[in-house]
Formats: C-alpha cells, structure tokens, sequence
C-alpha cells in the first residue's frame, strides 16, 4: 500500500493544534525547570507529537513540490556534503556566515549508558558566537525527533 499523500490544508490544521500546545508545553517546561529524575510531562509530550506529525506533513509537501526547501534545509545539505567529517563543535564558514556543527544523542542502548545512534545538524552563529534563535527554531521544527531520546527503534 502506497503512504498517504498528505496536503496543505492537513498543514493548516496541524498549526492550529500545535499553538495551544506549545503553550502548555512552555509552561510545564517552566514548572520543571531544575526537576531531576523521571518527571511526568503530558503537555511536552503531546506537543511533541503534534510537532513530529507537523514534521512529515511539511516534509510530505516538500517532497510532491507543492513546499520548497527551506533555507535551512538547503545550507544543511551543501554543508554535509562539503564537511562530512565535521566534529561536534566545530565551526565552518559557508557563504559568508559561520556554523557550527551539534551532535544530540538519538537513540540510546537499552541500559541508557550508551550513544547508538546521534543526530547531527548545524547551527548559523551569530556574530556574538551564540546560535541564532530564529535558524535553532527552524531546525526544531524541520527536525523534531533529533531533539528526542529514545532507548528503542521507533
């Protein structure tokens, strides 16, 4: 069975689902700012999912061509393909501008106590040498599940 060719107005529909969740997503991450140990965070979770199901309507789109690539997605790209072998950290100039390449662990092994898999992404540097809000917001919302931990194969 072939997968389901999502369209725009699933987009527009998904917007309106994520703005009152990220709101309580916000605040909940306020309420457990310093909490250590297995917290319970339902509005975190739900916004999660509502961004991971944003995540491939947008990238479903993009794909039939009815979306172009973002920015982000195409400087990304040129950038892998030019710096393969980047390390964590690590700053490159690209057009003009600096990046820095950032490795998040993806998967874990079933104990937690070891990296399986990592996500790797780029991060546009401000000229004060932090990462600009606006290209990481980006990043998040093309890529959620890099921002996830998982001990398991989804």
């Amino acid at each position: 069975m072939a997968p389901k060719l999502h369209n725009i107005s699933e987009l527009h529909d998904i917007n309106e689902q994520i703005m009152p969740l990220k709101v309580l997503a916000d605040r909940e991450r306020r309420a457990i700012y310093g909490l250590t140990g297995m917290v319970y965070t339902p509005h975190i979770d739900d916004y999660m999912q509502a961004s991971i199901k944003k995540a491939e309507i947008l990238a479903c789109l993009k794909v039939q061509g009815l979306l172009p690539l973002s920015e982000v997605e195409v400087i990304t790209i040129a950038l892998d393909f030019q710096h393969k072998r980047a390390r964590n950290n690590a700053i490159v100039e690209y057009d003009g501008n600096a990046y820095q390449r950032k490795f998040s662990p993806l998967k874990l092994s079933k104990s937690g106590k070891v990296v399986r898999t990592w996500a790797k992404y780029w991060f546009l540097q401000l000229p004060s040498g932090r990462a600009d809000p606006e290209w990481e917001a980006q990043v998040r919302e093309i890529w959620p599940t890099y921002f996830l931990i998982r001990t398991i194969d989804i």
